[in-house]
């Protein structure tokens, strides 16, 4: 990972000594860095070590440990392990749901850029399974949102889908856009940046000190730590 520019850049995230949890225990810690417009950075590490709930405490869905978290004034698109679809709408009513959270208003790019025009009209719920993943992936690009947050995306796509995410992701920095992602696949990135979280693996607590695990986990359980 680069160092900081010594020449002041208008960042989209800034992490700053940041230390994640997990069930009431530090996995991480020491964590800063930042992202550009058009920069991209991917996670790297072995299951287990905090890609996700490093994201999820960026995206706002757990609290961190320690340290400071600057984020777009609009707020973030998160993309997790869940395509968040409502089964009954079809392929073209789920992103106008999401674009009206947004506040955007034409679908047409999303559709086009995942190639599901042709499916625009089926209910989510007859759809295979990656071919919903590409609708819940098209939820970012009606998002209108400057930092995507990405979680193992390409899961569920075959080869020709994850060139179509490349692409939306590609495009997506080119217009000033900035991406956090963890993700196994080379996407193909030349802008990607790559920070292995093995060296801000949290040291155990001393003996005596224990951990401060209580049984309750610090946030949502989506049914993945990675």
């Amino acid at each position: 990972m680069a160092p900081r520019s010594a020449t002041p850049v208008p960042m989209i995230l800034t992490v700053s000594d940041l230390a994640v949890a997990q069930g009431g225990m530090a996995i991480l810690e020491g964590l800063s860095f930042d992202l550009a417009p058009g920069a991209a950075l991917v996670l790297r590490g072995p299951n287990g070590i905090g890609k996700t709930t490093l994201l999820r405490t960026v995206a706002g869905l757990l609290p961190p440990r320690a340290g400071r978290i600057a984020l777009p004034a609009e707020g973030t698109a998160y993309a997790g392990h869940a395509d968040g679809l409502k089964a009954v709408l079809s392929v073209a009513e789920n992103l106008r749901f999401w674009a009206r959270i947004y506040g955007t208003a034409d679908i047409a790019p999303a559709l086009s850029a995942m190639d599901l025009q042709a499916h625009a009209d089926r209910p989510a719920q007859t759809l295979s399974a990656g071919q919903k993943r590409r609708l819940g992936l098209a939820r970012l690009l009606v998002s209108g949102r400057r930092l995507w947050l990405l979680d193992e995306p390409t899961v569920s796509l075959d080869a020709a889908s994850v060139g179509l995410f490349a692409g939306a992701v590609r495009a997506h920095l080119a217009r000033g856009g900035a991406a956090l992602m963890a993700t196994h696949v080379d996407l193909g990135l030349d802008e990607a940046e790559l920070l292995d979280l093995l060296a801000f693996r949290a040291r155990p607590p001393a003996a005596g000190q224990g951990g401060g695990f209580d049984g309750a986990f610090d946030g949502p359980f989506d049914g993945a730590f990675t």
